[in-house]
């Protein structure tokens, strides 16, 4: 999605799921098949209300097995894919169709060991995979987990960047003084100010692009 970018500085939101919720005898298709609707990872980012899709992600994925047994007949589209990594890749574009999107899949997971603090709970074993049930007896130490990490570009970034925008508009900058003592010019702050709310626009979809559009013709 170039079109997108008709600024030269370009924004991601951070999202992760850790661990990734895998249980531990499941391939990766039946944990994506878990989750037809949304995506189960989280978004770290303080970008507030979630969703409108994106244009383009990267995704890594960590502690997963890249085999895909073959099942007959397969129970799902993405167990029909020849591998993990193809499974992942399908997940990627039949949730978000249209965004540019690439992944990597590798079988190492996250350590844990200490000193890693211990805040997982009591469902997760000592490979980081999700039990059904807790254990009757306190579990060992998660020694590794499997991590999911994805930096994402989209309209999620749109109320963050717009947000910064106003807030920096109210700042009455002639009250800080030293601000200005590092060469920092009012002009180049204005400006630099004007670069941000542009930006802040190539993170609209199409319809809140439309809405501005007539708000401003009402006006």
């Amino acid at each position: 999605s170039g079109s997108v970018w008709v600024c030269d500085s370009q924004v991601v939101a951070a999202w992760a799921s850790l661990p990734f919720p895998a249980r531990p005898s499941s391939w990766l298709p039946d944990t994506l098949c878990a989750h037809p609707q949304a995506v189960p990872w989280k978004l770290l980012s303080p970008c507030g209300e979630v969703g409108g899709g994106c244009f383009a992600q990267s995704v890594v994925l960590r502690g997963i097995s890249k085999q895909n047994p073959i099942r007959k007949p397969p129970p799902s589209s993405l167990h029909s894919c020849g591998s993990a990594e193809e499974a992942l890749q399908h997940y990627l574009h039949t949730l978000y169709p249209g965004a540019l999107s690439t992944s990597l899949l590798l079988e190492q997971p996250c350590p844990t060991r200490p000193p890693y603090p211990q805040f997982f709970s009591p469902l997760v074993n000592r490979q980081g995979f999700l039990l059904d049930r807790a254990p009757p007896h306190p579990s060992p130490a998660v020694e590794s987990v499997p991590v999911l990490a994805a930096l994402q570009s989209g309209p999620v970034l749109h109320p963050l960047l717009s947000g910064l925008y106003k807030d920096l508009q109210r700042v009455n900058l002639r009250r800080w003084s030293c601000f200005f003592s590092t060469g920092v010019e009012m002009a180049d702050f204005q400006e630099a100010l004007e670069e941000l709310l542009t930006l802040a626009q190539c993170y609209k979809t199409e319809l809140e692009a439309d809405a501005s559009e007539d708000e401003a013709d009402s006006d």
